[in-house]
């Protein structure tokens, strides 16, 4: 009986750590994807082109970042918002920025300073910043 008992609760046990690694896992995949993408001179200044997917599990019905520019001095330039709108979930969208008076070989890095907008139905205001995952292809460092 003592023995049986003892089966039975290693088996619970080990099915609420899986249970509890399971649910780390969804949490992990649940990102919020940013790619600065590209960084081409415009006719305004500089266009950084991002690719953005919402992994989030719900609708973003706005996201907007307060981005740190540095230039090629490693000082920071300039703070502007960039406004990604809405962002479907499980939808990966494209978004383009100019930036007035802004030379593109002279930004060295772009930081992720904060989220100024994260809202949607089931998301927490400070997901976008806390799930935010940052990549670049564009040869400019990017993150947070």
């Amino acid at each position: 009986m003592k023995t049986a008992t003892l089966v039975l609760s290693a088996a619970v046990a080990t099915l609420v750590s899986w249970g509890a690694a399971a649910q780390e896992a969804a949490k992990a995949a649940s990102t919020l994807n940013l790619e600065l993408n590209g960084a081409q001179p415009s006719d305004k200044g500089c266009r950084l082109t991002f690719v953005v997917n919402n992994g989030l599990g719900a609708d973003l019905s706005k996201a907007a970042f307060e981005i740190a520019l540095f230039n090629d001095a490693g000082v920071v330039d300039r703070l502007t918002v960039l406004d990604f709108n809405e962002l479907p979930a499980g939808k990966t969208k494209v978004v383009r920025f100019d930036l007035a008076n802004t030379d593109c070989t002279k930004i060295s890095r772009v930081l992720a300073n904060s989220a100024t907008e994260c809202s949607g139905a089931g998301i927490e205001p400070n997901a976008c910043m806390r799930r935010l995952k940052t990549d670049s292809k564009a040869g400019i460092r990017f993150g947070v």
